[in-house]
């Protein structure tokens, strides 16, 4: 297991999300739990890229309610409604969302004021249900474009697919 997280902060994104995906399976080889995936990704994205919050909304009522879940930051809110804010837009919609100015998104919910950037991932179980999203802040605006959507689309698979995802192979 590594036991040390990466600060990847300065390398080129490509470079620094394919040696994060790298200490992550090293990382969590052999586990299957989702919530322990949740939480060592969560960490581990936060501390590598030194963002302001990372960490997940699970569904808890099918098509209306996420509960935070394994996160890393300040405190998060406890419930998004789906259709409300960017979390909730990204699970109604079964989308990533992109967004990089948070006070221009319609209903963005605030839960910390220093974030001034967001993307949202959706995480969909090996049947394609979705069980939660990826949520990842930034103090900095226009912190994320789609290089981050494909990479972090990348890692939330390995909670549908624990088991059976152990390609490191680069993204195109």
């Amino acid at each position: 297991m590594a036991e040390t997280t990466l600060d990847v902060r300065l390398l080129p994104k490509d470079t620094a999300y394919a040696m994060v995906e790298q200490h992550l399976h090293a990382t969590v080889a052999g586990i299957d739990d989702p919530i322990a995936l949740m939480a060592t990704m969560s960490c581990l994205i936060h501390q590598g890229f030194g963002h302001l919050w990372v960490g997940f909304y699970r569904v808890v009522e099918p098509g209306r309610l996420l509960r935070v879940g394994p996160y890393q930051g300040a405190l998060g809110c406890l419930e998004i409604s789906f259709g409300r804010g960017v979390c909730g837009t990204a699970a109604a919609e079964c989308r990533t969302v992109i967004v990089q100015n948070v006070e221009r998104f319609p209903g963005h919910i605030a839960c910390d004021e220093r974030s001034r950037s967001e993307i949202v991932v959706p995480v969909l179980d090996s049947g394609g249900t979705l069980v939660a999203v990826l949520d990842v802040d930034s103090e900095r605006l226009g912190a994320f474009d789609e290089t981050d959507a494909r990479w972090l689309e990348r890692y939330v698979a390995l909670i549908a697919a624990p088991a059976g995802v152990s390609s490191t192979e680069p993204l195109g």
